[in-house]
C-alpha cells in the first residue's frame, strides 16, 4: 500500500512537472533599462565585446572567470568566449547582426555546465527618459532540458540574471560619463 502511494504521488509530480516543462521549451525574456546617455554610446558599449566585462553579470557573479574577444571587434563575428566556475562553465557568444544605433543580434553557445544556443536581441530606442535597451532572450530545449529547468527554477534565476546584466549595463555606460 506504501509503495503505491509513493508511486502515485511519484507520477503525479513528474506528470505535472512535464506539463510545466512543455511551457518551457520555448523560452524567451524580454528585459528593458532606460540609460541616461547618447544612443551612440550605449549602442557602443553593448556592439564592442571588450566592454561586456564592464557589464557581464556572469563576471559579476564569478570575477575569476577567464575570458578572450575573437575577431575584429565591433564586426558580425566576433566572439566572446568565457570559462568559469572553475572550468565548468564554458562557451562563447558571437555577434550575428549589427544595425547601426538600432538592433544587435548575439547568438551563444553553451557547452557547460549544459548545452545550449540562447539568442539574445538587444534593440535601443531614444525616450523621454534616456535610451532604451530591450533584450529579447530566447531558448529551445528539449522536453528533458526543459522539465529540469523547471524542477531547479531556472527561468527565475534566468530572468534575474538577464536584468543584472541590463543594471550593470546602465551603470557601465552612467558612471562612464562622470
Amino acid at each position: 500500500m506504501m509503495f503505491a502511494i509513493i508511486g502515485a504521488a511519484l507520477a503525479a509530480f513528474i506528470g505535472f512537472g512535464m506539463y510545466k516543462a512543455n511551457g518551457l521549451k520555448s523560452l524567451q525574456i524580454v528585459k528593458s533599462v532606460n540609460i541616461k546617455g547618447s544612443k551612440e554610446e550605449v549602442f557602443e558599449m553593448v556592439r564592442y565585446l571588450k566592454n561586456f566585462p564592464k557589464w557581464s553579470p556572469f563576471l559579476a557573479q564569478d570575477p575569476s572567470q577567464k575570458y578572450e574577444v575573437k575577431g575584429i571587434d565591433g564586426k558580425i563575428g566576433v566572439q566572446f568566449h568565457w570559462e568559469g566556475n572553475k572550468g565548468k562553465d564554458i562557451g562563447y557568444q558571437e555577434i550575428v547582426k549589427i544595425e547601426e544605433c538600432k538592433f544587435i543580434g548575439v547568438k551563444c553557445d553553451i557547452q557547460k555546465p549544459f548545452v545550449a544556443k540562447p539568442t539574445f536581441d538587444y534593440s535601443f530606442s531614444e525616450t523621454a527618459e534616456g535610451i532604451e535597451v530591450k533584450q529579447d532572450f530566447k531558448l529551445e530545449s528539449g522536453l528533458v532540458d526543459a522539465f529540469f529547468m523547471w524542477l531547479f527554477g531556472a527561468k527565475a534565476q534566468m530572468e534575474k540574471t538577464n536584468q543584472q546584466g541590463l543594471d550593470l549595463l546602465k551603470k557601465a555606460v552612467e558612471s562612464g560619463r562622470d
